[in-house]
């Protein structure tokens, strides 16, 4: 994959295997025999590109070890993370003949106790990116939470986090908005908000899944197969792994280096570039004045990003914002992505927007607070308070995160 400006050179000589290949060469024991309920997607492949559902089902190492794959999940966007929509319903994988579970109806959703009766080990392999608001990370809690109901295993194959594991920030979920609960049909989960992290948490999936065990005081059988060679500071085009689009909207690796920023902004009446080549990589509004925005936003002097103002045409975008209609907006541009600070670049976008457009900006609520993760945050923001004193007031709260989630680091 093409790397992002800024990128340095690297003493890594080794190439990173995920948590399926280090399963099947060395840790084969662990399902050997067993039924197997596996929970992925598209983004559930090896180095070389190879579906972690046909390695389980038809691999010669996982067929001499008597692995039985019997059910399998997806989650939100579909088996293929093609869909942007809600109500996804059940598919058919062809290569194995099963059917694919929907873990997204309305919302994120566990594996049901009805599918796990004929289930040994519930594995998990899905392509976290490194930002709180991801609803993947709500389905490891949840299965994780299904494998405790059912006194049943989980294993959680890991990968990396695109965005590297040295560098943590933004607000931390607010507590009363965090709910880790177990999804009901009734209840009102979202599984983007379930623990209270920052927006950028610097750890892989089996590091947050060992947090969750640890921290929630879960009862889970769990066992994280790391994966090989991967080191902190790497960013994902450092691994020589395959970049999978985890989501329709998450193209390569500037987008997911940028979605912390403009998530909180799927809450509101302005695009996030969904609809274009360059989706959470711009921002903009019928309304919006983007010279003056991105003139308040260049004046000041956010590190390893420029602001340059466009126009673009959303087309058939998933929020269905502004479809058809060439609308102003902002571009941003990575100059150097190891100093970009995603948390406080989306927090002085929504100091900058109020400034300029107090009258036509309009917020959902609580779902703009959901994503940013503090109704405080926000409401000192659009007060006119200055976003780096914001942002700085938070520091201790993250860096105390960071100390704890320590414990659970698997990687150097």
């Amino acid at each position: 994959m093409e790397p992002l400006p800024g990128m340095r050179p690297r003493n890594f000589d080794r190439k990173v295997r995920p948590g399926i290949t280090v399963l099947l060469d060395d840790s084969i024991k662990l399902v050997a025999g067993k039924r197997v309920a596996l929970v992925t997607n598209q983004t559930g492949v090896d180095e070389k590109g190879r579906r972690t559902v046909d390695l389980l089902f038809s691999d010669p190492r996982a067929q001499r070890a008597g692995v039985k794959l019997v059910k399998l999940f997806a989650p939100e966007h579909g088996a293929t993370g093609t869909a942007d929509r809600p109500g996804l319903s059940d598919e058919r994988d062809e290569k194995t003949g099963l059917t694919v579970h929907s873990l997204y109806q309305r919302r994120t959703m566990a594996p049901a106790d009805s599918l796990l009766q004929d289930v040994d080990v519930i594995v998990v392999d899905l392509q976290d990116i490194g930002t709180r608001t991801w609803t993947y990370v709500g389905v490891v809690l949840y299965s994780m939470q299904a494998g405790e109901r059912r006194g049943i295993p989980v294993l959680v194959l890991d990968r990396p986090n695109p965005l590297s594991g040295a560098a943590t920030e933004g607000a931390i979920l607010d507590s009363a908005l965090a709910n880790p609960s177990y999804p009901t049909a009734t209840g009102t989960m979202n599984g983007f908000a379930v623990y209270a992290s920052p927006l950028r948490h610097g750890l892989t999936m089996g590091e947050l899944a060992r947090l969750f065990q640890a921290n929630l005081k879960m009862g889970t059988r769990l066992t994280v197969i790391p994966m090989r060679n991967w080191r902190r500071q790497m960013w994902f085009d450092e691994t020589d792994l395959p970049w999978v689009r985890p989501s329709p909207n998450m193209p390569n690796l500037t987008t997911a280096l940028l979605y912390p920023a403009l998530v909180p902004f799927e809450a509101s009446n302005v695009s996030v570039g969904r609809g274009t080549e360059q989706p959470f990589q711009r921002f903009g509004a019928p309304w919006l004045k983007a010279d003056s925005v991105a003139r308040l936003l260049e004046d000041l002097s956010l590190t390893g990003v420029r602001f340059r103002a466009e126009r673009f045409t959303p087309d058939k975008p998933g929020d269905n914002k502004f479809a058809g209609r060439s609308i102003p907006g902002v571009r941003l541009e990575v100059i150097d992505r190891e100093r970009v600070q995603p948390a406080r670049l989306g927090a002085a976008i929504l100091w900058a927007l109020h400034r300029v457009h107090a009258d036509s900006l309009k917020l959902t609520l609580p779902g703009f607070d959901l994503r940013m993760g503090s109704a405080k945050v926000r409401e000192a923001l659009v007060g006119g308070a200055d976003p780096d004193a914001v942002l700085d007031r938070l520091l201790p709260a993250v860096v105390a995160f960071e100390k704890d989630a320590r414990r659970f680091h698997l990687y150097r």
